[in-house]
């Protein structure tokens, strides 16, 4: 899965601008499900399967948006300023590199720091794009980037930017390819403008109308030095989420993931995430609602230019969402 990975994390699709990740996962899944479609919020639907007895509709949605940079003005000399779009944080920004939509290329920039014990906010940085003015500067107020970053193999391990959620993403191409036969008709989410509020799962949940769902997305770890009190670590498998900021995981669909784990053999822990949330709350309140749960792939260095995940947890994430749809659904 890695050329996978890496093509994933390495193209470019902040919130709101997801066409071009759309069109490279689409031709991925193209020739493996039953129907691919796009929604109007730009989300790609990928149904496999026909429900038959003991089936259910099931949804599984990775989003793949990714933080990103919004022009807000460009002055005299070409520099330009910007907003945050999605979970952007001033300390991972500078010297960082910037990918417009237009092709244009930056680096970050920040006005002189008066003190090194006060990180400034992003008001104080700037795009850099070469440009030696206003009129030959290659983008506008409005033109959208994202970070630029090629991946880092590691050998066990992988760092690249947007790992969150693109490796997610490749999680479900490879449940796809690796999927033969179901009594589910299963629904993968490839949903849109999830770092911006959950906005592709929320219509999208509400188009496929789930009887059960689940979000494939990362999340923390507390195995770095002085790190977060959690007990998710790199390696250690499949995380499966029972609450994070945005919802509760209904209690039915995570001990089914725990019992498909323990069955097949698929290591596992157990995820508490105190900040963050994922696709799975708009699943969980789509129409009249309906059980949902995540599992999630652990992440260092999440909403950084270099978020690293373990490649036998990918492979772990992969046999569990397959595992879960392979058979008929009992809660």
């Amino acid at each position: 899965m890695k050329e996978l990975i890496k093509k994933l994390i390495e193209t470019p699709g902040p919130s709101g601008s997801e066409h071009v990740i759309r069109e490279v996962i689409r031709k991925e899944v193209e020739g493996l499900a039953d129907e691919v479609r796009v929604d109007a919020l730009g989300n790609l639907i990928v149904r496999k399967g026909t429900k038959a007895e003991g089936g259910m509709r099931v949804m599984i949605s990775a989003h793949i948006d990714e933080i990103g940079v919004m022009v807000t003005h460009v002055d005299e000399n070409g520099f330009a300023r910007f907003i945050a779009i999605g979970g952007v944080a001033p300390h991972t920004c500078l010297g960082g590199r910037v990918w417009f939509m237009n092709g244009a290329r930056g680096v970050i920039g920040v006005e002189k720091i008066e003190s090194m014990d006060k990180i400034p906010g992003l008001e104080s940085f700037y795009i850099d794009t070469g440009a030696t003015s206003r009129e030959n500067c290659p983008v506008k107020v409005g033109d959208v980037g994202g970070f630029e970053r090629p991946m880092l193999d590691l050998g066990a391990r992988l760092v690249g930017k947007s790992m969150d959620d693109r490796v997610a993403a490749a999680v479900l191409v490879e449940s796809l390819r690796q999927l033969k036969e179901t009594p589910n008709e299963v629904y993968y989410v490839f949903s849109v403008q999830e770092e911006v509020g959950l906005r592709g799962a929320t219509t999208a949940a509400f188009g496929v109308a789930p009887e059960v769902g689940f979000a494939v997305d990362v999340t923390r770890t507390g195995d770095t030095p002085k790190g977060a009190k959690m007990e998710v670590s790199l390696g250690k498998g499949a995380a499966v989420k029972v609450r994070d900021s945005s919802f509760i995981a209904d209690p039915r669909v995570v001990n089914w993931m725990v019992n498909t784990a323990e069955a097949n053999g698929i290591p596992y822990q157990m995820e508490v995430l105190e900040r963050g949330g994922t696709d799975g709350y708009a699943i969980q309140i789509a129409r009249a609602g309906a059980p949902a749960g995540c599992v999630s792939v652990p992440c260092r260095y999440i909403h950084s230019p270099s978020e690293m995940v373990d490649y036998q947890d990918v492979l772990n994430v992969v046999k569990l969402v397959t595992a879960l749809v392979a058979n008929p659904i009992k809660l």
